[in-house]
């Protein structure tokens, strides 16, 4: 799949997720076969630029594949400087975010909440691409609600405006996470456009994502929340996706051993004040698919300094595959 200059041979993204997909996870999911990654999402507010938040958020030093950073805004110009700026930090492709349905990112007129405004749609798309010579992508949802679904309108409007690929996720803001995700809608706008559209919903498994590219023609999958705690689901669908084979997953002393990279990793790079914390959740997500574990995660949660976080998860994993070997 071509985007812009770019050429992305493994047509299966991890989506971009707040608070989630940040470098270490980006890493990781590549590493098991995510052909690109998108950072988590960043304000195009110039008051937030200089803030420890947005300066992680903005960190692709040191990662492999294309440097996609998106921005989330409303008003065309600064969405057009934020742009700009990012491309200046090395940001090698500018995502625009009119998909998230969170409500403190759609009271600020950000979001999904611009697919009810078509014609500001398209001024923040035309500024955007307008201002830096690097590929503009668009994130949208189907539309607002049921009743205003008009997501292969707002395909056109991307396509005329320059963009060069656009991911549908298959569900509307009002949907946000719930129901089942709207291939058909998204095929619709597949057999609207030229550009590369990249489908998003419910992909949780191998099986799954050949079906949806084959339903809806996309030109690639993008997957979000089925990935935590589950790195290595990129590793199955690119196998069946790419090669037509089925692949074991890691075994269970691999996923430890990732585990353990992965949560030694994230104290490096958010440091002994925040890394335990971030590697709160990231365990709870693991162990759902290993063994949960409400005592131990009880445990685990109320520690607060790396060291001890990784000897008393090292121990836990250990005694998880000691009992394998009974």
């Amino acid at each position: 799949m071509q985007i812009g200059a770019y050429t992305i041979d493994t047509p299966i993204a991890l989506a971009p997720m707040a608070g989630i997909t940040d470098k270490p996870f980006r890493r990781l999911c590549r590493a098991f076969g995510a052909g690109w990654a998108v950072g988590e999402m960043l304000h195009s507010d110039p008051a937030f630029r200089n803030t420890a938040k947005t300066l992680r958020r903005s960190d692709f030093g040191g990662e492999e594949g294309v440097a996609a950073v998106q921005i989330a805004g409303s008003d065309p110009r600064q969405m057009a400087e934020a742009a700009v700026y990012n491309v200046a930090l090395g940001a090698q492709l500018i995502d625009i975010n009119m998909g998230c349905p969170a409500k403190k990112v759609n009271r600020k007129l950000a979001g999904s909440a611009l697919l009810q405004f078509p014609d500001l749609v398209e001024k923040i798309l035309k500024e955007v691409v307008n201002a830096v010579d690097v590929p503009v992508t668009l994130k949208i949802r189907t539309g607002w609600d049921k009743a205003n679904r008009n997501c292969v309108q707002i395909g056109k409007i991307a396509e005329q405006s320059g963009i060069q690929a656009l991911t549908i996720h298959g569900r509307t803001k009002e949907c946000l996470f719930e129901g089942e995700a709207e291939y058909d809608n998204i095929r619709a706008v597949k057999q609207s456009i030229s550009i590369p559209v990249i489908a998003n919903g419910d992909i949780d498994s191998a099986s799954k994502a050949k079906k949806v590219l084959e339903y809806t023609g996309a030109d690639a999958i993008m997957i979000g929340r089925a990935a935590l705690g589950n790195p290595w689901l990129f590793q199955a669908v690119e196998a069946l996706v790419e090669h037509d084979s089925i692949i074991q997953t890691p075994s269970l002393r691999e996923k430890c051993g990732h585990i353990l990279r992965h949560i030694q990793e994230l104290h490096q790079f958010y440091g002994e004040q925040k890394g335990y914390r971030i590697a709160r959740k990231h365990v709870a997500w693991y162990l759902q698919g290993i063994q949960p574990d409400s005592v131990f995660r009880q445990t685990f949660n109320a520690i607060n300094e790396p060291k001890e976080q990784l000897i008393v998860l090292e121990d836990f994993l250990n005694s998880i595959l000691d009992k394998e070997k009974c």
